[in-house]
C-alpha cells in the first residue's frame, strides 16, 4: 500500500466530492467497528507463495471483514460518539449526505490502495443503510445529571 498522505491528497485531486476528513474518519471508523464493537468476519488474507509449493496459501485470521452494513452501523455509532447530536452535521460538511456516500469513499480507497474487499462486496451494499435525520439525530436524547451526579 502507498503512502495513506499521499493516496488521499492523489484521490483528492481525482474527486473533489469529499473533505479529507471523510476519508479519515472512515478509516477511524473501521477501527472503532473491529476493536470496539468487535463487528467482521475471520478473513483469509492471501499471502507470498511459499517457496516450497509456488503455490499462495490463505492465511486464516489474519484480518477481519466487515460488510457495507457493518461498517455502516460502525460509522453511525462512531459518529453518535464522536460528534452526539452534530454527527450529521459534521458529516454533512465534509460532503456526506446518505450511506451511500460511504459506500463512494469505501470503494475511492479501494480504487487506490488504502481498503481491500472481498468478491462478494459491492458499491450498492452501501445504499440506504439508513436515513442520516433518524439514525443521527432523531433518536439522540440529552440527559441532565441526576440531582446526585451534580452534588
Amino acid at each position: 500500500m502507498a503512502e495513506p498522505e499521499l493516496s488521499i491528497v492523489e484521490l483528492l485531486r481525482q474527486d473533489r466530492r469529499f473533505k479529507p476528513e471523510a476519508y479519515y474518519f472512515v478509516f477511524n471508523a473501521l477501527s472503532y467497528g473491529h476493536k470496539v464493537l468487535g463487528l467482521g468476519t475471520p478473513h483469509a488474507v492471501d499471502r507470498p507463495p511459499s517457496p516450497s509449493s509456488g503455490e499462495k496459501e490463505p492465511e486464516e485470521g489474519t484480518e477481519r471483514h466487515l460488510t457495507g452494513q457493518e461498517l455502516c452501523e460502525a460509522i453511525r455509532r462512531y459518529a453518535l460518539e464522536e460528534y452526539g447530536y452534530m454527527a450529521k452535521c459534521v458529516l454533512n460538511s465534509w460532503g456526506v449526505t446518505s450511506t451511500g456516500d460511504f459506500g463512494e469513499i469505501v470503494f475511492n480507497l479501494i480504487r487506490v490502495g488504502e481498503m481491500r474487499k472481498t468478491d462478494q462486496d459491492r458499491r450498492e451494499d452501501f445504499n440506504d443503510v439508513y436515513d442520516f435525520e433518524t439514525a443521527l439525530q432523531a433518536g439522540f436524547r440529552i440527559e441532565p445529571p441526576s440531582e446526585n451526579e451534580s452534588a
